[in-house]
C-alpha cells in the first residue's frame, strides 16, 4: 500500500509537469476550446473534458505498457535491468536534470493536427474530444517527452524492484519489491495527470472564457519554477546514485 501510494503521488507529480509544460498545455487549451465552440451547453463543455482526458490516459497506458513489457520481455534487456538498473538511474536521472533545466536542449518539436483531422473531429461532436486526447496525446515536444520518460524509468525500476531497493540503501523501506500492474496503474494516473488543466479549462470555457488567458499565464510561471526545481533535484539526484554506486564513492 505505501509502495503504491508513493508511486502514484510520483506519476501524478510527473503527469501534472507534463500538463502545465508549454507545448502539453497549448494543446490541452486549444483542444477543449476547439470542442467547446462546437457544442452549446457547459455540461457538453464538461464532458469533453472527461472524454479527452480518457483518451490520453489511453495511449499513455498503451505506449508505456508497449515499451515497459518489450524491454522485460527481452531476455538480455530483462537481465540487465535486473542487476545494472541502479547503476544507470544516475546518469538517466542526470540527464533529465540537465534537460529540464535548459542546459541540454533539443530541436525536437511536437506533431500537429491536419485539416482533414479537424473536419473528422468537428463531425463526431463532443465525442471528438476523445480522439482529441489520442492525437494530443502523443504530440511530444522536449520537455513532455522527458517527463514522460521519467514515468517510463518509474515504471521499469519498480518492475525490477531497482528503485524500492535504491530507496531500502538510503533508509526509505517499501515493503513491495515489485508494484503489481504497474505498467498500467501508473500510466493510468499519469495522464489523469496531464489532463488535470484541461477540466479547469473545461470550467472556464463554460462560465468565464475570458479567464482563460489569465489561467494560461499563471500556470506558464508555475511551469518554469516547478521545472527548474526539479530538474536540480534530477541533477542532485543523479549525481549522487552515480557517485555512489557507479564510483562506488561515500559520499555520505
Amino acid at each position: 500500500m505505501v509502495a503504491y501510494l508513493l508511486y502514484a503521488v510520483a506519476a501524478l507529480y510527473l503527469g501534472v509537469l507534463t500538463s502545465i509544460s508549454p507545448c502539453p498545455l497549448a494543446t490541452n487549451i486549444a483542444a477543449i476550446s476547439y470542442v467547446g465552440q462546437k457544442v452549446g451547453d457547459s455540461r457538453s463543455v464538461m464532458a469533453a473534458g472527461l472524454l479527452y482526458t480518457l483518451g490520453r490516459c489511453l495511449l499513455y497506458i498503451a505506449l508505456a505498457a508497449l515499451l515497459a513489457t518489450t524491454a522485460m520481455s527481452i531476455p538480455a534487456v530483462s537481465v540487465f535491468l535486473q542487476k545494472y538498473m541502479h547503476l544507470t538511474l544516475g546518469p538517466v536521472f542526470l540527464l533529465l536534470g540537465l534537460f529540464l533545466v535548459g542546459l541540454v536542449t533539443t530541436n525536437l518539436g511536437g506533431a500537429g493536427i491536419t485539416e482533414g483531422m479537424q473536419k473528422s473531429i468537428d463531425t463526431m461532436g463532443v465525442w471528438g474530444a476523445l480522439l482529441l486526447g489520442i492525437l494530443f496525446a502523443v504530440s511530444f515536444c522536449p520537455t513532455s517527452a522527458a517527463w514522460f520518460f521519467g514515468l517510463i524509468a518509474l515504471i521499469m525500476g519498480s518492475e525490477v524492484g531497482a528503485i524500492t531497493a535504491l530507496m531500502a540503501k538510503i533508509g526509505i523501506s517499501l515493503p513491495l519489491a515489485t508494484l503489481p500492474g504497474g505498467t498500467i496503474v501508473l500510466p493510468f494516473i499519469y495522464g489523469i495527470g496531464t489532463a488535470l488543466p484541461v477540466l479547469l479549462v473545461a470550467f472556464l470555457l463554460a462560465y468565464s472564457a475570458k479567464s482563460i488567458g489569465k489561467t494560461y499565464n499563471m500556470l506558464a510561471k508555475v511551469e518554469w519554477w516547478a521545472r527548474q526545481i526539479t530538474g536540480w533535484v534530477f541533477i542532485l539526484a543523479g549525481v549522487y546514485f552515480c557517485l555512489k554506486y557507479a564510483f562506488e564513492v561515500d559520499v555520505f
